[in-house]
């Protein structure tokens, strides 16, 4: 394994910690609700504490991730995830257990700012989107992980199961926090912010052991000139960056009105009312963890191959197909193709929005405005994942399954129309290269 491919795995070590984090609260949140009687709303915003936390770690992860520097950040969420993870397992009542889950989404909403920038800013560009799609891959694998670690400890370990569901992922923490240490700093970074060519080099030819001395030199001049004409650019907020900061915008709009967070969040719910037992809407839940990493596993190996624009239009048509068919079998109660089309929807959302978005992001936006850029990226989709969060479990009390499905259809046909008329190919071209062509 060289070097570039090892730093690029380690970064996105955080996607599963991030992953896990995520969905490893769909083992518990029944067992939470009863054990402390809580409201439909205050078990929603239990279970949505995390997320919520995740809205305020993307909105700042650009601070740390430009002052800290890349390597420094991804090293701190490590520390969030471990006392996250500790303190909400031992969590005497609802409000310690939020204010801990809390913590572990500051780490997952700096993360999905630092770690794909990360990968991004080191990686050439005919392996841009498979490198950086590692975060996404993490993701599901920590996501499939959960759902079978769930299984297993509800099925042996009793009534504080929960905890232990919960108190796992320090494990993990420990070994990503450790592996943190050996990153090198992003070479644009250390170049464009820090205006250290020196080190800068240093890192470059390491990521590009097959460049010349004088081509590595030219890849810095272009990164020193794209920081030179950055600073005539007045602020993040400015008409130069309105595109990027649209599509950034929009991507992350379309991703979670799909229904993914809460889908996943809730999914042992969901196979409930289709009328499957406990263990067994437990155990469908790890197949939808399988298909996602299998399914993850195609959207990266195509999407330097056919673009990120193509694997959009595959994921939108899916995704339109298998939440139509599930919004028609909750009406007609032909429960017996849900778990079916569930499976279908996390297939379309692993080849399309899953293998992306991330990637997609830490794109288009110039070096020195890529922080605030993934931060925006990443805040929109939190504060529409913690709200649909909070807001399905209310909303399967007031109207019936399949008109939830059905609003969920209906923002795909819009993401649809988005991919075809406004979103741009990224494949294949320099960071500097789409700066020039996104930016005025």
């Amino acid at each position: 394994m060289n070097k570039l491919v090892f730093w690029s795995i380690t970064s996105a070590l955080a996607g599963f910690l991030f992953g896990f984090d995520t969905v490893v609260i769909s083992g518990a949140e029944e067992r939470i609700e009863s054990l402390w009687g809580l409201s439909p709303f205050l078990h929603g915003l239990a279970i949505s504490g995390a997320l919520w936390g995740t809205v305020l770690g993307s909105l700042v992860g650009g601070f740390p991730t430009d002052r800290l520097g890349r390597r420094k950040t991804l090293i701190w969420i490590g520390a969030l995830y471990l006392i996250s993870s500790v303190w909400s397992a031992l969590a005497g009542s609802v409000v310690p257990f939020i204010i801990a889950r809390f913590l572990g989404g500051l780490g997952i909403g700096i993360s999905t700012v630092a770690s794909p920038l990360f990968i991004s800013e080191i990686a050439p560009p005919a392996q841009r989107g498979r490198l950086a799609g590692m975060f996404q891959f993490n993701i599901v694998f920590g996501i499939l992980v959960a759902f079978l670690s769930n299984y297993l400890i509800g099925k042996h370990m009793g009534e504080n199961a929960w905890r232990w569901m919960l108190g796992v992922m320090a494990v993990p923490s420990l070994i990503y926090t450790a592996c943190c240490l050996f990153l090198p700093e992003s070479p644009r970074w250390l170049i464009g912010r820090l205006r250290d060519r020196e080190a800068g080099i240093d890192v470059l030819r390491k990521v590009n052991p097959n460049l010349t001395s004088d081509e590595i030199g030219a890849l810095a001049d272009s990164i020193e000139a794209s920081a030179n004409r950055e600073e005539k650019v007045h602020g993040f907020w400015s008409s130069n960056l309105r595109v990027p900061i649209l599509l950034a915008f929009l991507i992350a709009f379309f991703n979670q009105l799909s229904g993914i967070n809460a889908i996943l969040y809730f999914a042992p719910r969901i196979f409930k009312m289709t009328g499957l037992g406990e263990q067994a809407a437990l155990l469908q839940s790890v197949g939808i963890g399988v298909t996602n990493l299998v399914f993850t596993f195609v959207g990266l190996w195509l999407i330097d191959r056919l673009g990120r624009r193509t694997l959009l239009f595959v994921g939108s048509f899916g995704y339109i197909l298998s939440l139509g068919l599930c919004s028609w079998a909750f009406f007609t109660e032909h429960f017996a193709i849900v778990p079916a089309c569930i499976f279908a929807f996390i297939a379309a959302h692993a080849v399309g929005q899953g293998a992306v978005i991330w990637v997609f992001i830490a794109e288009i936006f110039p070096n020195r405005f890529r922080a605030m850029g993934q931060s925006l990226g990443s805040a929109t989709h939190w504060v529409f994942a913690a709200g649909l969060t909070l807001a399905f479990r209310p909303m399967v009390e007031a109207m019936p399954a399949g008109y939830i499905f059905l609003i969920f259809t209906g923002m795909m046909v819009l993401q649809l129309l988005w991919v075809a008329f406004m979103m741009p190919e990224t494949k294949g071209l320099a960071l500097e290269s789409l700066e020039t062509k996104l930016t005025h």
